[in-house]
């Protein structure tokens, strides 16, 4: 009896050793897993503050832009508009082309050869290139005709300006380095059509070139979007 005793004593007390040694192992592997989610918690708060830094510095930006190109403009006698939400460069097509034709007119290179330049000037200066991704001539029609039609005019057009611009007749050949890298052509046919100060659809206001502007916000969103696990 007095054996069996002491095995089961002995028994009883290796069970006491292990259970809690087992119970301190577990809180040490949770803890650890705490541990790990906070640091991860604090790395992913600092990244999320740091995007929403950038993205207000990108806003910032957009909005100096927009001022400096509204100064730099006002006094055109080209007619030049400066769409004070986005940057957009509008002028009307009549300046370029002739009514339904993609060929630039003679006198639409001294307006280009004086347009570009200035407009280059403000949006790729020293503090602003870094943050431009794209710089986009767009084309827009009046509704006259199918849409696959002046899908196709405005596009023509938008190219003739780059075209243009990027060719050896254009005298400011330092500058065609720059936009090779960022500019694109783009036709909105006459889906963006505008309309007049009574705010009814206008056919020669809807018939004009935009050069447009797109910053670096869009790849900034995205890391964020990653970083949120969206």
């Amino acid at each position: 009896m007095t054996t069996k005793y002491m095995r089961l004593f002995k028994n009883e007390q290796e069970d006491s050793h292990f259970w809690p040694s087992f119970t301190d192992l577990l809180t040490t592997i949770l803890l650890c897993f705490m541990l790990i989610f906070i640091i991860m918690m604090v790395i992913k708060s600092l990244q999320i503050k740091e995007m929403k830094q950038t993205i207000d510095q990108i806003m910032g930006v957009r909005s100096q832009l927009v001022n400096e190109l509204k100064a730099e403009f006002q006094d055109s006698s080209a007619g030049i508009e400066v769409d004070e939400k986005t940057g957009a460069m509008i002028f009307n097509t009549e300046i370029l082309f002739s009514y339904d034709q993609s060929e630039l007119k003679p006198a639409s290179l001294e307006f280009l050869d004086e347009f570009v330049p200035k407009y280059l000037d403000v949006l790729l200066k020293s503090g602003y290139e870094d943050y431009v991704a794209e710089i986009i001539i767009e084309g827009h029609t009046d509704r006259d005709g199918p849409y696959l039609y002046n899908l196709r005019l405005a596009q023509d057009r938008a190219y003739s300006v780059a075209d243009y611009i990027l060719s050896d007749d254009f005298p400011y050949k330092e500058i065609q380095s720059q936009l090779e890298n960022k500019l694109t052509v783009n036709s909105k046919s006459y889906t963006d059509f505008r309309t007049n100060e009574q705010g009814e659809y206008s056919a020669d206001e809807s018939r004009r070139v935009e050069f447009k502007f797109r910053l670096k916000d869009e790849e900034i969103l995205n890391k964020t979007r990653e970083l949120l696990g969206k």
